[in-house]
């Protein structure tokens, strides 16, 4: 017969967990010492939207377009798709940036955590805006008309980004990447902790 006095848990939980957790101190958000580091990553993952625009204005497809009486431009059969070639094109790279930025941002094993996560994804962010911002700017230098085109005559009309809810894409990757790292860690300090 056991005795009433002692209460049974359960699950039973064995003496080295309960040892443990006892004289176990959980870690704390640091937030004073990762403010600075954070502004650092927020500035440098945002300009990374320069490059990745330039890069998206390479690689996304003009439209070519026949010019019709009246000096308006009607898009040659089947060339309206790389209106979505255009965003394909742009979200992929937005996904590539914000997972390599996620595993970068991870490898500052030192300043790990929620401060550094919000610093990736609010970089990455302001980076999808600069590339949707510079990207189009560049493309159009790059189809730039010179001359007024005569009728029937074909133009490439430059790459457009028709909607802004593709700078989500890159954030995005970023947040579920870092928050991938972080579960795969598993540990109460996500290994800030060098020693």
């Amino acid at each position: 017969m056991a005795d009433s006095s002692a209460k049974a848990e359960w699950p039973p939980v064995p003496e080295t967990a309960a040892g443990w957790a006892r004289g176990h101190v959980r870690p704390r958000v640091v937030v004073k010492a990762d403010l600075l580091p954070a502004v650092s990553v927020v500035s440098l993952v945002a300009l990374l939207g320069v490059p990745l625009g330039w890069g998206w204005s390479r690689l996304a497809p003009a439209t070519r377009m026949r010019v019709v009486p009246g000096g308006d431009r009607v898009a040659l059969p089947m060339e309206n798709w790389h209106r979505f070639t255009d965003l394909a094109v742009f979200m992929l790279l937005g996904l590539a940036a914000g997972i390599v930025i996620a595993v970068a941002v991870w490898f500052l094993r030192a300043r790990r955590g929620p401060v550094m996560l919000f610093a990736a994804v609010v970089g990455s962010a302001l980076s999808a805006v600069f590339a949707m911002r510079m990207g189009t700017a560049f493309a159009n230098s790059l189809f730039a008309i010179e001359e007024a085109p005569s009728v029937g005559q074909v133009v490439s009309e430059s790459p457009e980004l028709s909607t802004w809810w593709i700078v989500l894409a890159q954030p995005l990757a970023a947040a579920f990447t870092y928050g991938i790292l972080a579960v795969w860690n598993s540990q109460d300090d996500l290994g800030r902790r060098l020693g």
